[in-house]
């Protein structure tokens, strides 16, 4: 298995966070890897979400919702399974950690999820600071 995880803090609420989240045709404004994605029912467990950027169309499935306060979602890559959490908690403070999270599994994933997780979680970062940015507003 191949693993990642980014964190961050904000002063933004997991709800403002939340509803970022769930309005999907507007994810290109703060992932600027995208140039499209449209969600294909509710957001909810179940449901798919088709992305569009420069290197091609990617369907995830929404495999676990849990409203305000995380959702997963999953891919099949080449014969590797790709799942990504997405997490909120509300903070003592009053401020909320963001947390991204990818696991690669599947045959021969401890290497060729090296190879690929990097490029898919290279903009980690820069995402969900974009994010924060929005939700902040």
């Amino acid at each position: 298995m191949w693993t990642y995880e980014h964190q961050a803090i904000t002063t933004a609420t997991p709800d403002a966070l939340y509803r970022l989240w769930t309005n999907v045709t507007t994810w290109p404004e703060w992932n600027t890897d995208l140039q499209r994605a449209d969600l294909r029912g509710a957001f909810t467990t179940g449901s798919h979400i088709d992305m569009l950027s420069a290197q091609g169309t990617l369907t995830l499935r929404l495999t676990d919702v849990q409203e305000h306060h995380a959702f997963t979602d999953e891919v099949e890559l080449d014969g590797l399974h790709v799942r990504t959490t997405h997490r909120l908690d509300a903070l003592p403070d009053g401020r909320t950690r963001i947390t991204y999270r990818m696991e690669i599994t599947g045959e021969h994933a401890d290497t060729r999820g090296a190879e690929i997780g990097p490029a898919i979680t290279g903009d980690f970062p820069d995402t969900v600071a974009a994010l924060i940015r929005h939700a902040e507003r």
